[in-house]
């Protein structure tokens, strides 16, 4: 059903034992190292810009994370090759944290802690759809095939409604998604000018 190219494996498989460990391991601090503190706390330290998107707070949060990632980036990583898929997937994440933070500080839209890959995987799922704007694509439970490129337009609008009409305490890092798609087209759009 699913291809699974090499550095898809690897990135499952490091968010996998990951959260593993979190949950065998729920009395040792993991997450105060690993998550994403807002920039203003005592906590913040720069490398969590990178660790927080291998960590994820329950079961379902790092299956949909896993699941778009499995749908999207082994046809990805195919097209670019793995290291491009690689820099592709940090960039888009680190970008959602770093976009998350600029919108805190400027508009105080204020977080606590954020962790989870959704950012990337927003960005992941944004290039495929941008890339492979017209491939037929089915998704689970749905009964029919649709282009890619509406895939994009439809989370996106979710993702932008969201992020603005946020529910009180929904514990969901509305931002961080919207980032994962801004920074996946800043990216493709660089990308495609240098090519």
């Amino acid at each position: 059903m699913f291809n699974l190219t090499p550095v898809v494996k690897n990135l499952l498989l490091i968010n996998v034992i990951i959260f593993v460990a979190q949950m065998i391991l729920q009395n040792v601090p993991i997450n105060e190292f690993l998550a994403l503190s807002n920039v203003n706390m005592e906590s913040f330290r720069p490398y969590q810009l990178f660790t927080y998107m291998f960590a994820h707070a329950g079961p379902g949060h790092i299956f949909f994370n896993m699941l778009g990632l499995l749908f999207a980036g082994p046809i990805l990583e195919t097209y670019w090759g793995q290291k491009r898929f690689l820099l592709f997937y940090m960039i888009a994440g680190i970008g959602a944290g770093v976009f998350n933070i600029l919108i805190d500080l400027y508009f105080g839209v204020s977080f606590s802690v954020m962790l989870g890959a959704s950012g990337a995987v927003y960005g992941v799922i944004t290039a495929f759809g941008v890339v492979f704007a017209n491939m037929e694509i089915k998704l689970l439970l749905l009964p029919f095939r649709f282009k890619a490129k509406y895939l994009v337009m439809v989370l996106g609008t979710i993702t932008i409604y969201s992020a603005v009409m946020p529910r009180a305490n929904d514990g969901v890092a509305h931002l961080a998604h919207l980032g994962g798609i801004v920074v996946a087209l800043i990216l493709l759009q660089f990308w495609k000018g240098r090519t």
